[in-house]
């Protein structure tokens, strides 16, 4: 299983930005693919979910009304719609899968992640 996550950057206050995250090597039918964050110094935190195919999406509740995920299942690849950026969105951002399905929101619980992609948020 691979899972390719280009998109992130530096993008100001207030700005928007799209991460992708792109699947191989399997069927995911079954599965849910998480975003995590990583900030320096601190622990990685997941953020948000979505089932394979795209149907349904979990959330942590701080970051509920700036994030959005979706999936395409015909390009086997899920998005993370971060809008309002703030300079404390400024992470590492890693998409995982997990084949226990949707709602799961500890990182120990995914089983492939993607290689990260740096998010850097300027004031």
């Amino acid at each position: 299983v691979q899972l390719q996550a280009p998109g992130g950057g530096l993008v100001q206050a207030g700005g928007s930005l799209r991460l992708s995250c792109a699947a191989s090597g399997r069927t995911f039918s079954g599965y849910a693919v998480g975003w995590c964050r990583q900030a320096p110094g601190k622990e990685r935190e997941w953020v948000a979910g979505v089932n394979w195919g795209g149907s349904s999406t979990y959330y942590l509740p701080s970051v509920k009304d700036r994030f959005t995920v979706s999936g395409d299942n015909a390009k086997n690849t899920v998005y993370l719609q971060i809008d309002s950026l703030k300079p404390e969105d400024t992470a590492v951002y890693y998409c995982a899968l997990t084949p226990y399905g949707l709602g799961h929101v500890k990182p120990s619980e995914y089983d492939y992640w993607g290689q990260g992609t740096q998010v850097t948020v300027s004031s």
